[in-house]
């Protein structure tokens, strides 16, 4: 373990505004996790109902009463970097009052809110894993949950799992998938003073553009929630010189899917768009079916009190999806403020999550 010594003791037990400060206030960016990690390990062992697994710089923790079901709670301690923004703040009074700091949004907040339903929660109707992890800003490889998905599968093993993302306390079902390709387009080089010797291959990808720009976005439900399609170009690269015609553009384009289509379906759409184009795959993640109709899913959705929305988006419920365990998204916070330098959390929605969750898991 890394050294604490100069570090708070986290109180659990406390307000949870005060732990998410307390959180905020760790600096924990992709990479750095320990001394936090250490911190939660410490303040979960201190309490006697719950069982304590550590694998690398995550921490779970679990109940075992023998529940006839088993939910998983999971979120994750790494920030994107600090720019500023920490220590964390209380901005305004009331109920107007925001947590303004690196992580208040993405995701400490959603963070204290487990910590204080682990604590509060002695016997829940459910039997809980409690899963706190690291990496999961930065490239997917290095991601803690898929680690232990890996090496430790059973330890993820449930029958629904909450993601504690932000979702502006809003269950969000399930995710996106996301496709990343490139699509190159060739032409010939030659002197711009001489160009009908060559052929642009930026003017080329004109037609690439004119194809994306005429595709008509899919609107599907799945399982009761509306997902929106998106296929655009984002990225577009060519040329070597002010005074040469170019002989290759690249033009990076993201689909995001519905979780209706598998990776391999969404990237037969891509192409059959694209048809007559040179397209490259580059990366393909799944996205995940909200699973709402499962028992506690639907109980989840009733404690929350508010229609779910889909989400817009990927996240790590697909990891759950991928290992079987149906997901959905819900914590503090708006995901708009995520990662930006005043990212800044409503304290009355980390309020409402540590209520709705505490609720969820106390009544049968």
């Amino acid at each position: 373990m890394s050294e604490t010594a100069a570090l708070p003791v986290l109180d659990l037990r406390g307000d949870v505004v005060d732990l998410a400060r307390a959180l905020c206030d760790v600096p924990s960016v992709s990479g750095e996790e320990a001394a936090l990690a250490d911190l939660v390990e410490a303040a979960l062992r201190d309490l006697g109902h719950l069982e304590v697994l550590r694998d690398g710089d995550a921490v779970l923790a679990r109940t075992s009463l023998g529940r006839a079901e088993r939910v998983v709670v999971a979120g994750h301690l790494d920030t994107v970097p600090i720019a500023g923004n920490v220590p964390s703040r209380l901005s305004g009074s009331g109920e107007d009052a925001v947590l303004v700091g690196r992580g208040s949004v993405d995701m400490k907040s959603g963070v204290a809110v487990q910590l204080a339903v682990a604590a509060a929660v002695v016997e829940p109707v459910r039997d809980v894993t409690w899963v706190f992890y690291d990496h999961e800003e930065v490239e997917s490889a290095l991601n803690g949950l898929g680690r232990i998905s890996r090496e430790h599968p059973e330890w993820l093993a449930g029958d629904f799992a909450v993601l504690c993302e932000p979702s502006g306390a809003t269950v969000e079902g399930g995710c996106q998938g996301t496709l990343r390709a490139e699509v190159v387009v060739r032409g010939r080089a030659a002197h711009a003073a001489r160009s009908w010797t060559g052929v642009n291959a930026i003017h080329g990808a004109g037609k690439v553009l004119a194809r994306l720009a005429a595709h008509e976005a899919r609107v599907v439900d799945v399982d009761g929630l509306t997902y929106r399609e998106g296929l655009n170009a984002v990225r577009i690269e060519g040329g070597i010189a002010g005074n040469v015609i170019p002989d290759r553009c690249r033009v990076e384009v993201n689909f995001r899917y519905a979780p209706d289509r598998s990776p391999a379906e969404a990237e037969a759409h891509v192409r059959s768009v694209l048809e007559g184009f040179d397209v490259r795959v580059t990366d393909n993640a799944p996205g995940a079916r909200p699973g709402l109709q499962h028992p506690a899913a639907a109980a989840f959705v009733a404690a929350i009190g508010r229609p779910p929305a889909p989400k817009l988006g990927w996240t790590d419920v697909a990891r759950f999806a991928a290992i079987g365990v149906p997901a959905v998204n819900f914590g503090p916070g708006d995901p708009v403020q995520a990662h930006t330098d005043g990212e800044q959390c409503p304290v009355a929605q980390i309020r409402e999550c540590e209520r709705a969750l505490a609720a969820w898991l106390s009544e049968v």
